[in-house]
């Protein structure tokens, strides 16, 4: 017999992320998401830094990548923030384009054709895919996978 020894509460805590320059990764998540730097390692052949809001760390960044992001890659697929609304939505992709960011689709999407939520699919500055998105909302935007997870094959 096989006892589960799970446990009894669970909730993600922080992301960790590999970056390549860490100077331009910083402001790049500060400006967009409205991330503070909570602690930082500056040694040359260490660099890291946590980042977070209210104390709480939600994303860490690792200078130790080469190369950007690669899809074909087992790893990372793409990291999701919520938000409470379309305005949010709005004013993160102006930020977006000031800063003349890749993005996945054009404008707000809905996760599927009929869903409620949905949000902005784009790239961070080494590649990764990030979502900024509402739960709900969204009706009545463009479904780019159909039925499938927008958030899927991007």
């Amino acid at each position: 017999m096989t006892t589960s020894l799970a446990p009894a509460t669970l909730k993600t805590g922080h992301v960790g992320l590999g970056v390549t320059d860490l100077n331009r990764s910083l402001p790049f998540y500060a400006r967009v998401l409205g991330l503070e730097t909570l602690a930082e390692g500056k040694d040359d052949s260490r660099r890291w830094a946590f980042l977070g809001r209210d104390g709480e760390i939600l994303v860490a960044l690792w200078q130790q990548s080469q190369e950007g992001f690669a899809t074909a890659t087992a790893g990372l697929h793409h990291l999701s923030f919520q938000v409470n609304t379309l305005d949010e939505i709005a004013a993160t992709e102006a930020v977006l384009r000031e800063l003349d960011t890749e993005f996945v689709h054009d404008g707000v999407v809905a996760h599927a054709e009929g869903a409620a939520s949905g949000g902005i699919f784009f790239k961070d500055p080494d590649g990764i895919r990030l979502e900024v998105y509402v739960p709900t909302g969204a009706e009545g935007a463009p479904a780019p996978a159909g039925q499938e997870p927008t958030c899927g094959f991007f």
